[in-house]
C-alpha cells in the first residue's frame, strides 16, 4: 500500500477509535447521572410512602377505634413500610385497597385533607421515579450501551408499579389473586409485531395518556391459555387461528394496572405467531374496547423506540428487545419446549 494511503487508513482508524472512546466516556457519564436520578427518585418515593403509612395508622384509630378492623390497617400500613423491595409494590396496593374501604365520613376533615395529600405525594413520586426508570433503560438497553458495557456493574432499575389515587379513594380493592391473561406478540412476515393503541377510559386527565399493547386478555373459566389467545386474536383483529398453532407460553409478566376505576392484578402469557400483514377489523371487540382502543399499528424495533422516546408507553417494556427472539420462534417452532418460561417487565 502506498505510504500516504497508509497514513490515512491510520489516521482515520484513530479518529475513529478517539470518537468510539468520546462518546462512550459521555454516555458513561450520563448513564452515572442516570443512575444517580433513579437513586434519588427511589428514596423520594420511599419517604412518600412512608409517610402514607404514618398517615394509615392514624386513619386506623379514627375510623375503627380498637376494633378488628383498626387493626388490620395499622398492620397493613406496617408490613407496607416494613417490605423489602421485591415484595413493596403487593404490599403497598394491599394498603391501598385497605384505604379504599374507608368512609371518609368517619374521619375528622383534617385528617381526611392530610391522607389526600399523603396519596397526592405518592402519586407524584411514583410518577417521577418511572420517569426515572424509563430514561435510564432507554439509555442503558441500547445494543452498542450494552456491548460495551457501559451501565458497569449497576443492577438495572425496576419500575414501581402500585394503583394509583388522589383523594380518599374510591377505587374497588385490588382481587385476592392474579387475573391470568394470554397475550400473542402477532408478527407479520417482515418480523413487525401488531400493537393496540389505547386509553383508560376513566381517566383523571385530559387528553387521557395513549398507550400500546399486544393483543390478547383474560382467559376464561375452562379454556387453555393457547384457547384464550386465538380467541383473542380473533376478537380483537378477526384473525381466526388454532390453538394448536400458537407458540408457547414463552414470556411471563406480572402487573398490577389501574383500568377503568378497578386495580388487576394480571398474570400475563405470551405467545408467539406469525401471519401476513393485514388491516384488523373491530368487528369481534366489546363495547367496552371500542371505547379505549383507538388504532393499530405494525411496529418493529426502530418504531416503538420511537413510540417510548415520544413519552408513549409500550407494554411489555422490554418489547423491542424481545422481537428478536420472537421471530426465531416463529421460523423454529420445534424450539419453544426447550426453553422455559422467562419472566419479563
Amino acid at each position: 500500500m502506498i505510504p500516504w494511503v497508509t497514513a490515512v487508513v491510520i489516521a482515520l482508524l484513530v479518529a475513529a477509535v478517539a470518537l468510539i472512546a468520546l462518546w462512550a466516556y459521555q454516555t458513561a457519564h450520563r448513564l452515572d447521572r442516570l443512575h444517580v436520578r433513579y437513586d434519588l427518585s427511589w428514596q423520594a418515593l420511599d419517604g412518600a410512602l412512608a409517610r402514607r403509612a404514618v398517615v394509615a395508622r392514624a386513619v386506623a384509630v379514627d375510623a375503627y377505634g380498637v376494633g378488628p378492623d383498626g387493626k388490620r390497617l395499622a398492620a397493613l400500613a406496617d408490613a407496607a413500610e416494613r417490605a423489602p423491595r421485591p415484595a413493596r409494590e403487593a404490599a403497598e396496593n394491599e394498603l391501598s385497597a385497605a384505604l379504599a374501604r374507608v368512609d371518609p365520613a368517619s374521619l375528622p376533615r383534617a385528617l381526611v385533607a392530610e391522607l389526600a395529600d399523603a396519596e397526592a405525594r405518592v402519586l407524584l413520586a411514583r410518577r417521577f421515579h418511572n420517569d426515572a426508570v424509563r430514561d435510564t433503560l432507554a439509555l442503558r438497553e441500547r445494543p452498542a450501551v450494552r456491548a460495551l458495557r457501559l451501565g458497569g456493574t449497576a443492577a438495572m432499575p425496576g419500575y414501581f408499579e402500585i394503583s394509583e389515587g388522589g383523594e380518599v379513594s374510591t377505587r374497588e380493592a385490588a382481587p385476592p389473586a392474579p387475573r391470568t391473561s394470554a397475550r400473542v406478540l402477532l408478527l407479520d412476515d417482515e418480523g413487525a409485531v401488531l400493537l393496540l393503541c389505547g386509553s383508560d377510559p376513566q381517566s383523571p386527565t385530559d387528553p387521557a395518556p395513549r398507550w400500546w399493547f399486544t393483543i390478547g386478555g383474560a382467559a376464561q373459566a375452562g379454556e387453555s391459555l393457547a384457547q384464550a389467545a386465538a380467541r383473542e386474536l380473533e376478537e380483537e383483529t378477526g384473525l381466526r387461528v388454532s390453538p394448536d398453532d400458537m407458540i408457547g407460553p414463552a414470556w411471563r409478566r406480572d402487573a398490577t394496572i389501574e383500568f377503568n376505576g378497578a386495580v388487576i392484578r394480571s398474570e400475563e402469557m405470551y405467545f408467539v405467531h406469525r401471519t401476513e400483514r393485514f388491516e384488523p377489523s373491530d368487528g369481534g371487540r366489546s363495547r367496552l374496547e371500542r371505547t379505549y382502543i383507538h388504532g393499530h399499528r405494525w411496529c418493529d424495533a426502530t418504531i416503538i423506540a420511537a413510540l417510548v422516546a415520544d413519552g408513549q408507553a409500550v407494554y411489555p417494556r422490554q418489547l423491542a428487545d424481545l422481537l428478536d427472539e420472537a421471530n426465531a420462534l416463529a421460523d423454529r417452532p420445534d424450539t419453544i419446549d426447550r426453553q422455559p418460561v422467562r419472566p419479563i417487565r
